[in-house]
């Protein structure tokens, strides 16, 4: 189960963040994560609560936005969204392309800390 280092990771990083303002409490942590991360959504939401135990954390919420699968057709020459994770073809046209712009991102985008 890799979303536990993941989670561990997260919250290393929250920490230092912490650290670094003069130890302010995080209340949660916003993370965008792809469809095509390879990161269960439910795995990794339930690993964070394991990783936060004992620490600073301890209480806060990560807030996961699912990123969508986009990728770029050279037939409209346009970033687009694919039909399934399954099948990448662009929606407008139909064409398949491989070439994946977005949706493999595990980003940390935001603390909300008190003050």
């Amino acid at each position: 189960m890799h979303e536990l280092s993941i989670a561990l990771s997260i919250v290393d990083m929250a920490q230092e963040e912490s650290s670094r303002r003069g130890d302010v409490a995080i209340r949660a942590v916003h993370l965008q994560l792809g469809l095509l991360s390879g990161v269960v959504k439910d795995a990794l939401l339930a690993s964070y609560e394991m990783a936060c135990e004992h620490t600073a954390l301890e209480g806060s919420r990560l807030i996961v936005e699912e990123v969508p699968v986009l990728v770029f057709c050279h037939n409209c020459n346009a970033k687009k969204p694919v039909h399934s994770l399954q099948s990448f073809c662009c929606t407008e046209c139909g064409t398949f392309t491989g070439d994946v712009v977005q949706g493999r991102e595990i980003f940390v985008v935001g603390l909300e800390v008190d003050k």
